[in-house]
């Protein structure tokens, strides 16, 4: 991590500030793409003969189909069924890593620690084994394909070159996300950034949220059942993979039970940044819980946000949800892949 942070300050004038976020001086021409430095996001490695066993009994998604040339989303959850952490899990031969923002892996590593008991597997943060880039925009399909890499066709496809692993992330901008060591991923770099621009973390997460993907932070763990996530529309959920931490709650919601609340792309404009985790209320809501949560949230401009929110369905059709009891109106819109009725 430092070898990669040293190379972006020394060769690209990045700084970082005190959450470890790499920041980079405004591009000096505007380019059709855009470059991610993503060590915001942290990694839990998983290895040894029994990890896949392991994993299945953890996580909502079926760990057998990952593969050399698929990944998904999957969370792990609570015994109440509330997401604890929400992952992109990758397959790198014999090795699992599990994707989420750096904040929640110490975390949820001790806690599936506790479950590995006598299981052939061995947990470590690998947030520092791997160096993480990102590109997107029109053009970069094209420019990874210059640099001879092969781009994977579908959503959530993986594709490798030597040590290289690239990954495209759903969405209507093009992007990827490719994985590897520093000497690849740092010569990788300087040829993308001849065409592509350095960007912050805050633009990939605006992507994220774009695509109608949630991220889980430190203060929404436990707020949300997969479902409320969409993660039954984004393949982070398999209802036929059997048991696992939280099963019996997310299948009695998907066979059962009446889905009350979603994710919803919202736009607002507000004097405060909202924060993940903040409250929405809605005069319609007849819930006698909260009415709703901000998800994931990045600023479009100044005043104006765009949001990922957790709302009461019925409460939403009726048309007015506020951010706090006071704050100002959300403009609701469906995410991309809509929702299915």
């Amino acid at each position: 991590m430092h070898q990669w942070c040293d190379f972006l300050t020394a060769r690209f004038g990045a700084s970082i500030d005190e959450a470890g976020i790499v920041h980079f001086p405004p591009p000096q021409a505007a380019t059709s793409c855009q470059l991610f430095d993503l060590s915001h996001l942290g990694m839990i490695a998983a290895a040894g003969p029994e990890a896949a066993g392991f994993l299945q009994g953890q996580l909502t998604n079926d760990v057998r189909e990952l593969s050399d040339h698929h990944t998904h989303l999957t969370a792990h959850c609570s015994h109440k069924g509330r997401v604890i952490a929400l992952f992109r899990a990758i397959r790198l031969g014999e090795t699992f890593y599990l994707q989420a923002p750096r904040e929640r892996i110490p975390p949820v590593l001790e806690r599936l620690k506790r479950f590995v008991l006598r299981s052939k597997v061995s947990l470590e943060d690998a947030s520092d084994a791997l160096v993480r880039i990102g590109i997107a925009g029109a053009q970069a399909t094209e420019l990874v394909v210059a640099q001879g890499l092969p781009v994977p066709e579908r959503a959530h496809g993986l594709s490798r070159y030597d040590s290289l692993s690239l990954i495209r992330i759903p969405g209507a901008t093009p992007r990827l996300e490719i994985l590897g060591p520093f000497a690849e991923i740092s010569a990788l770099w300087e040829a993308l950034a001849a065409q592509a621009a350095p960007a912050s973390a805050v633009d990939w997460r605006c992507l994220d949220l774009e695509a109608g993907l949630p991220n889980v932070y430190d203060r929404t763990t436990e707020l949300f059942v997969p479902q409320m996530l969409n993660l039954q529309r984004l393949d982070g959920v398999s209802f036929h993979k059997g048991c696992y931490t939280g099963q019996e709650v997310v299948a009695r919601m998907q066979f059962l039970g009446r889905l009350k609340r979603r994710m919803y792309l919202a736009e607002v404009e507000s004097s405060l940044s909202p924060q993940p985790g903040d409250e929405l209320f809605a005069p319609a809501s007849t819930s006698q819980q909260t009415d709703g949560w901000v998800v994931d949230v990045c600023p479009v401009a100044a005043g104006r946000f765009l949001l990922l929110v957790v709302v009461e369905i019925a409460a939403a059709e009726a048309g007015e949800v506020r951010l706090g009891m006071d704050g100002p109106t959300l403009r609701l819109h469906q995410p991309p892949y809509g929702f299915a009725d």
